[in-house]
C-alpha cells in the first residue's frame, strides 16, 4: 500500500473537475488511469505494484484481475513501489477520482498504468491489448497530463513564430493547435504536432497511447462513433516577458457511442 502525498490538488482540481463531472459513477465499474514517468526513464509501460491506494476519502482498490491480464501480453513491466511513490502524474488523480464516485466507491476498482518511452509502433501494440478495454461500457479512462510549460526554467520558450502576439496567447495558440489534433483523434497528427513544436505537454506519451486505442478500436467497430471534446482550459499565470513562466491546464472527454 503506499500513501498519496498532498500537492497541489486545488489548482489542478479547478481544472480537472470539467472533465472528471462528465464519469457516470453509477455505470462504472473500472478505472484505468494512464500517467507519464517524471522521475524514472521507463521503456514501454508498466503497472503499479499496489493492491490499493489510500486517499484523503477512502482507499481505491486494484483491479488485480485485470492486471493479471495485462501482464499476460508480456508487454508491461513492474512499477517498483519507490518509483510509485515518487510519480505525482496518478496519484494527482486518486482523489478526484475518489470523490467522483464516493457513493459507489465499493462498486469500482482501478487500474494504475505509468506510460514511458513509448513509439508510435509501441503504442499500436498496447492498443491491441488496451482496446477491450476501452470497448467496454463500464470502463472509464483517465489521462493525466498537463500541456504546455513555457519558460526559462522548463528549457522552453517557443512563441512558434508569433511574435506579433503576447507571449499567452501564443502560447495559448500553440496549445490550440494540439487541442485540435487531439480532438481529431489522429495519433500520427499528434505524433507530427509534437515533432514540429516540442510542445512540453508532460502527458503526451499517455495522450498518444489513448488515441492509438481509439483507432484500434475503431478499426475494429467502424459503425461506433469516437469523438474526443475540450471543455475547459487555463494557465497559471499570463507571460508577457521572455523572463516569466507558466503552465498551460486542459480537459477534455472522450465519448464512444
Amino acid at each position: 500500500n503506499y500513501t498519496a502525498r498532498t500537492r497541489d490538488w486545488l489548482t489542478v482540481g479547478r481544472r480537472a473537475r470539467h472533465g472528471f463531472k462528465s464519469i457516470n459513477p453509477a455505470t462504472t465499474k473500472r478505472i484505468i488511469v494512464l500517467g507519464p514517468s517524471h522521475k524514472r526513464y521507463l521503456s514501454g509501460c508498466a503497472l503499479s505494484k499496489c493492491s490499493k491506494f489510500e486517499t484523503p476519502l477512502y482507499d481505491l482498490v486494484t483491479d488485480s484481475e485485470t492486471v493479471s491480464k495485462l501482464y499476460k501480453s508480456e508487454l508491461f513491466s513492474d512499477f517498483d513501489i519507490y518509483d510509485d511513490e515518487n510519480e505525482h502524474s496518478l496519484e494527482m488523480q486518486y482523489p478526484y477520482i475518489a470523490k467522483v464516485m464516493e457513493g459507489f466507491k465499493d462498486n469500482f476498482k482501478i487500474v494504475s498504468i505509468i506510460v514511458g518511452d513509448v513509439s508510435a509502433d509501441h503504442a499500436k501494440q498496447y492498443a491491441k491489448v488496451l482496446e477491450p478495454l476501452l470497448a467496454d461500457p463500464h470502463t472509464v479512462f483517465v489521462v493525466s497530463s498537463d500541456f504546455c510549460h513555457w519558460g526559462s526554467r522548463f528549457s522552453y520558450c517557443n512563441v512558434n513564430g508569433e511574435t506579433d502576439v503576447p507571449i499567452w496567447q501564443a502560447i495559448t495558440n500553440l496549445d490550440r493547435q494540439g487541442m485540435d489534433t487531439i480532438e481529431s483523434l489522429d495519433s500520427s497528427a499528434f505524433q507530427s504536432y509534437l515533432s514540429k513544436t516540442s510542445n512540453t505537454i508532460c502527458g503526451r506519451r499517455p495522450i498518444l497511447l489513448l488515441l492509438a486505442t481509439v483507432e484500434e478500436h475503431s478499426a475494429r467497430n467502424p459503425n461506433i462513433e469516437s469523438k474526443f471534446s475540450f471543455l475547459h482550459y487555463s494557465q497559471s499565470s499570463k507571460c508577457v516577458r521572455k523572463s516569466d513562466s507558466s503552465v498551460s491546464y486542459a480537459s477534455g472527454v472522450l465519448t464512444i457511442s
